[in-house]
């Protein structure tokens, strides 16, 4: 079995373990996606779903947040970590939205990089969840791990890994390929503990990096 036929394999057997999956995050649109993803960054989802009601009552808005007093943002999202660069990160990007893209969130990922705070894995994020647009893999830190241990990637840069898994799979599983592998790798191939024993990728994992 080449490369291919396996990371197809792997999405088959994936879609039938998670035949609905979606993100974590709790948002209602693209603009709370975007705020709910930076946050994410070095944290988990449970902890930014605990914030992020509070946030958006505080700054219901995109227009809302571009005003906002930086320290007031930091106090709110302390426990998200890395605080003070998310939240100049985010009101940044709320004052770039208000002033070039006239208080909508962007819809391509050219644009959506240009935000102070957004990279590739959170642009594709938005763009597949908010949109139903595929521009690109989502690659955060479950799906670096996974790509490396199922024989996907040799590289361990994100932007690599996502070119690689590019080629893979098809265009428009691109958004569920990064649901299915984030779930897998919280539930089963972690980063502490692999359940190989429960796991339905074990006959075709070449286990790289596991030793043994």
């Amino acid at each position: 079995m080449n490369k291919k036929e396996r990371a197809i394999v792997i999405l088959q057997r994936l879609r039938k373990r998670y035949p609905a999956p979606k993100t974590a995050l709790n948002w209602a649109n693209p603009w709370q996606l975007l705020v709910a993803t930076v946050l994410a960054a070095q944290c988990t989802d449970q902890r930014v779903n605990q914030v992020t009601p509070e946030f958006f009552r505080k700054w219901p808005d995109v227009k809302a947040l571009a005003q906002a007093d930086l320290a007031d943002v930091e106090a709110v999202i302390r426990s998200t970590g890395f605080y003070r660069n998310k939240a100049k990160n985010l009101v940044a990007a709320a004052q770039k939205i208000c002033t070039e893209f006239n208080g909508q969130v962007p819809e391509t990922m050219e644009e959506l990089v240009t935000l102070p705070g957004v990279a590739r894995k959170t642009a594709n994020i938005v763009l597949s969840n908010a949109f139903g647009k595929n521009e690109g893999i989502a690659v955060d830190t479950h799906v670096k791990r996974l790509s490396f241990r199922l024989g996907l990637t040799t590289s361990k840069n994100p932007n690599i890994i996502e070119k690689d898994l590019m080629v893979l799979f098809p265009k428009k599983d691109w958004g569920l390929v990064n649901h299915v592998l984030v779930l897998f790798g919280r539930e089963i191939c972690t980063a502490r503990q692999q359940k190989c024993g429960e796991c339905e990728l074990s006959d075709i994992c070449p286990k790289l990096g596991l030793g043994g």
